[in-house]
């Protein structure tokens, strides 16, 4: 039986330019073929608090005008501040756990303290600021984990730490700017293969599909690559489903942006991949006529995955099903 569609309204994209501490924040840019995933969108949460000590010099060194320069980022960190800004992360005390979290978030900008970062113990302070922590304190230290993600071996370390089920959390529950920061950390993460699985297992597909079928959100192209990265899992395939993406991803191909429709139809092309039961409920769905369309209007790699999922649909509904 065929769905009832949506009625998406589907406005003009509109370029968004997130700024840090006045700064444009490109160099947080995951590097992919798209550009979904080219700003992390948190900034300094005020100012710093007015105590006089050693916390707060520590503070107005990281959040000065002075430390936007790489160089002092990097003297500031071999200076020592790392581990007294960590112990600021774990304090009981919301507003110095937010200051401490955005602080260790600046110094990591700089690509030569990573590493040190990660080595003074921040990530499972970071993992806790983002499962307690204020809206900012989270946003930002998604962020931050996102920044120490791209040290490769973080990813795994991050994910053991409990990463996974906080930021799906953000995912769902965040401002935009929250859900825009979570998805991009997830989407870093998610090129480990564990991480796909905890990602999954959290719940992660429910608010993907909720997001793409929200085009207002601007989230349709990050909540896509997401997918697109999980849905080589057996399980991803099947959560998809689950939780009414279909619909929504047909509903895409006949509406969406070109780059929206060549990434649902990669997505859609592994769903269907090994399950004749999928391939029905897409077919009945309406796919087909959209996926022509896409074959004949669309990039050379939109055509080509079309085409192979235009041939994959119209194959006899008999073999093997993952369902």
């Amino acid at each position: 039986m065929i769905s009832e569609k949506r009625n998406l309204k589907v406005p003009a994209e509109i370029p968004v330019v997130y700024t840090y501490m006045g700064r444009n924040l490109r160099d947080l840019s995951i590097n992919d073929d798209s550009s979904a995933f080219s700003d992390c969108n948190s900034d300094r949460s005020g100012e710093f608090p007015l105590a006089s000590s050693e916390s707060h010099r520590l503070l107005i060194a990281c959040a000065s005008e002075n430390s936007e320069q790489p160089e002092n980022r990097l003297k500031i960190a071999r200076a020592g501040a790392v581990k007294p800004l960590i112990a600021l992360i774990s304090s009981t005390d919301p507003q110095l756990q937010e200051y401490g979290v955005t602080a260790i978030l600046n110094l990591s900008l700089c690509d030569e303290n990573k590493e040190l970062i990660s080595l003074s113990g921040a990530i499972r302070p970071l993992v806790r600021a983002l499962r307690i922590g204020t809206p900012t304190t989270k946003e930002n230290a998604s962020c931050a984990l996102l920044r120490l993600s791209q040290v490769e071996e973080n990813k795994a370390a991050i994910g053991r730490s409990g990463a996974i089920p906080h930021l799906v959390n953000l995912l769902e529950t965040g401002s935009l700017r929250g859900k825009k920061d979570a998805a991009t950390s997830l989407y870093s993460l998610c090129s480990v293969e564990d991480n796909k699985v905890r990602a999954v297992h959290a719940g992660i597909m429910r608010p993907l599909v909720e997001l793409m079928a929200d085009f207002s959100s601007n989230m349709v192209d990050k909540a896509a690559f997401v997918m697109n990265e999980l849905v080589r899992l057996p399980e991803a395939r099947a959560a998809v489903v689950e939780d009414g993406g279909i619909p929504v991803l047909v509903e895409i191909l006949e509406v969406g942006s070109q780059r929206q429709k060549e990434i649902t139809a990669g997505i859609l092309l592994k769903v269907c991949q090994e399950s004749v039961v999928f391939r029905t409920m897409v077919a009945h769905e309406g796919a087909i006529q959209p996926l022509v369309n896409l074959s004949q209007s669309g990039t050379k790699r939109a055509k080509e995955k079309a085409e192979a999922l235009i041939e994959l649909l119209r194959q006899p509904r008999s073999g093997k099903s993952a369902a």
